[in-house]
């Protein structure tokens, strides 16, 4: 078994390649400049891979760029997953592919299921949405894992950047208004690899789909600002005040989901895997953070 992730040294492929270290699991990790979604003619390099399952973790994230970057979000949002659905199906290996709540508009009032209707309210969400059903389209054993508001000790995230700010200022102002399912990196990693070696060997067609993995529990911006700061203090961080503001009050390129919570349910039945409360699972980020 060998298990083949795109997205370079973003910080969900990071944690997939450690979290398949410790499973046991031969990983092989690509990403810029060896493989990129804007240069199609870099697929060639996944051929002297032999995977056995491929996840992506390769995506373009910047929600508010893609306004005016909705090129390049297409092409790494719908049309490369839809390339790598391709590729797998050539191959005959599953596909386990990274999307986002945000193909969703946050009117429903409750969490999430996969059966419901999308609406995304911007470039990014709407690339994501594309991205599910290229994928989906071009090969029947294909996973969509839609995850939330993902932070790690590593790269650009919310959580980075409030522990960065807090060093700097005393005071801070955080949307309260936004809910959503924090997940860590680490979390969402430990999950995929714990149903990869069913998808490696035991493939079932009724595998396939649309799944929702995030941090079970929900909170808001402001919420996770205030359990990050909390954990903080313990490594001798000034708890700097954080004002709850509105999203009327940061205003932003494109809209974001009021509400955003997913449902896990499915994933905890057909895998039997739930992931961790959101927020047990600060504290190893905020350990990281300051070990680094």
């Amino acid at each position: 078994m060998t298990l083949l992730i795109t997205g370079g040294g973003g910080q969900l492929a990071l944690a997939l390649d450690a979290a398949a270290a410790r499973a046991g699991i031969p990983a092989v990790r690509i990403g810029r400049p060896d493989f990129d979604f804007d240069r199609p003619e870099t697929l060639a390099a996944l051929d002297a891979i032999p995977a056995t399952l491929l996840v992506n973790a390769a995506a373009y994230t910047a929600v508010d760029a893609a306004e005016t970057d909705a090129e390049a979000a297409y092409r790494a949002n719908a049309e490369g997953p839809g390339l790598l659905a391709r590729f797998c199906a050539g191959r005959g290996i599953p596909f386990v592919h990274v999307s986002t709540d945000y193909v969703f508009d946050g009117s429903k009032g409750a969490p999430y299921v996969e059966t419901d209707s999308t609406a995304p309210l911007g470039v990014y969400g709407a690339s994501k949405l594309a991205g599910e059903a290229a994928a989906l389209a071009a090969w029947r054993r294909t996973l969509i894992l839609r995850t939330a508001w993902v932070y790690s000790a590593t790269g650009r995230n919310f959580a980075r950047t409030m522990l960065n700010a807090a060093r700097k200022t005393s005071k801070l102002r955080v949307v309260a208004d936004q809910i959503g399912c924090p997940t860590t990196a680490a979390d969402l990693a430990e999950a995929i690899i714990a149903i990869a070696p069913r998808l490696m060997t035991q493939w079932r067609d009724d595998y396939a789909g649309l799944y929702h993995a995030a941090g079970a529990g929900w909170t808001s911006w402001h919420g996770l600002a205030l359990a990050l700061f909390e954990d903080a203090a313990r490594h001798g961080l000034p708890v700097p005040t954080v004002d709850a503001i509105t999203t009327a009050d940061w205003p932003t390129p494109v809209r974001r989901p009021a509400d955003s919570r997913l449902d896990g349910t499915k994933l905890a039945e057909v895998f039997g895997v739930r992931l961790p409360d959101w927020r047990a699972s600060v504290t190893p980020v905020v350990d990281a953070f300051f070990a680094a």
